[in-house]
């Protein structure tokens, strides 16, 4: 077991059929760093997402999570994963308390331990006064706010974001990119966060590019940067992608 990593993935590959949408990707990401995992339509983003989370199963390589293989601890490994889908999977119908008390259910936590978690969860994202409105009456913004909270309230170590700011105005978004980044500095959690929109990685960010299912660059901004001789991500980006 690699415990040092929160994420260890190790020569993965994945085919839908005779397409090949992972080709032996490995890749590892420590406590506290943030990895943005960029690449355009088709490159394996959403493939991969679905490993990890085990909608799809794993048949050629390793994934592990704080140490625990997903296919042969996978109880162990999904209780240290927080998500937030592209889609929301949120239920409309429910306040943004009701939601968030059926997940702390759903990972056994007691009453007590669950209010004060969707209360600190709440307030950190300035949502505690709006926890009895139904989540339909809320905006893209503030929904997006409720899916944050309730990717944290079971203390996961790795947070998985797909594309979380699609559709989202440029002060929700910039808040959104603000607070995530607080939460890997200040309480060393992981992030995966697959995006396609430059602006939303820091400097002290790491970086994968991934396209037609191969990993083309990995490392600091910086290592990105000097590998393919370039002086910002976008242009870096766009280097790597239009090779074969």
């Amino acid at each position: 077991m690699s415990a040092t990593n929160t994420l260890l993935i190790e020569a993965l590959s994945f085919a839908y059929g005779d397409k090949k949408a992972l080709n032996n990707v490995s890749f590892a990401i420590r406590p506290g760093e943030c990895m943005v995992l960029l690449g355009p339509n088709g490159a394996g983003k959403s493939t991969l997402f679905s490993l990890i989370t085990r909608l799809y199963d794993t048949r050629q390589g390793r994934i592990e999570l704080c140490g625990f293989d997903i296919k042969k601890h996978t109880r162990h490994a999904l209780a240290k994963l927080g998500v937030v889908f592209q889609q929301t999977t949120l239920d409309m119908d429910l306040t943004v308390l009701q939601n968030l008390r059926y997940h702390t259910a759903l990972h056994g936590l007691g009453r007590s331990v669950a209010n004060q978690r969707i209360q600190q969860e709440l307030e950190r994202l300035n949502m505690y006064e709006r926890r009895h409105e139904k989540v339909r009456q809320l905006n893209g913004g503030h929904r997006r706010r409720v899916e944050i909270a309730r990717s944290l309230l079971h203390k996961p170590a790795l947070l998985l974001l797909d594309e979380p700011t699609v559709g989202l105005d440029v002060p929700s978004r910039h808040a959104l990119v603000e607070y995530v980044h607080q939460l890997v500095c200040e309480e060393q959690l992981s992030v995966l966060w697959a995006s396609h929109l430059i602006d939303e990685i820091y400097p002290e960010d790491h970086v994968i590019v991934l396209h037609k299912g191969q990993i083309r660059a990995k490392g600091s901004v910086a290592d990105v940067l000097a590998l393919t001789q370039t002086s910002q991500i976008k242009d870096a980006f766009t280097k790597l992608t239009e090779a074969a």
